[in-house]
């Protein structure tokens, strides 16, 4: 009887496990948001695209990941889950650590044109700071930005 509890246990903690992870999007899906946020914004131009991502409802917003969109000097563009940022220059922003992430990827972008930073910042559906990963590329004058909660 014992050994039945404890299989069943285990079972419940790994259906737990599995139901919280589904809940979270992953690093393949930030940056395949991005690939596809990129493909709108070229074909729509940038008020219909800032109109798609601004929604929290719409499809830019998936769970716990989001487009978020800012300028080539840190200036918020674009927030798919807080509207409050747009028209906030975030260039000296640091994480709960005190990682300049906005600078980090401004300076990726220059280099590169796209590629990924850590950082911590709240999850919007948790509501707690959370280590962050965060695809971006940038697109005519703009860094397109969606990231994953680990």
């Amino acid at each position: 009887m014992k050994k039945i509890f404890v299989i069943t246990m285990i079972c419940i903690l790994v259906a737990g496990f599995a139901y919280a992870a589904a809940d979270k999007g992953t690093t393949q899906e930030a940056k395949a948001m991005v690939g596809k946020a990129v493909a709108f914004y070229n074909a729509n131009g940038q008020a219909k695209a800032f109109q798609a991502f601004n929604d929290s409802k719409g499809k830019f917003v998936d769970r716990d990941l989001y487009i978020y969109v800012m300028d080539m000097n840190g200036k918020v563009l674009s927030h798919g889950t807080n509207p409050k940022l747009i028209g906030k220059e975030l260039l000296e922003l640091k994480d709960a650590d005190g990682k300049p992430f906005v600078k980090e990827i401004i300076a990726s972008v220059k280099a590169k044109g796209n590629g990924w930073s850590d950082y911590k910042w709240t999850n919007p559906v948790s509501k707690k700071i959370e280590a962050k990963t965060a695809y971006f590329q940038k697109t005519a004058d703009v860094i397109i930005v969606c990231g994953a909660y680990k």
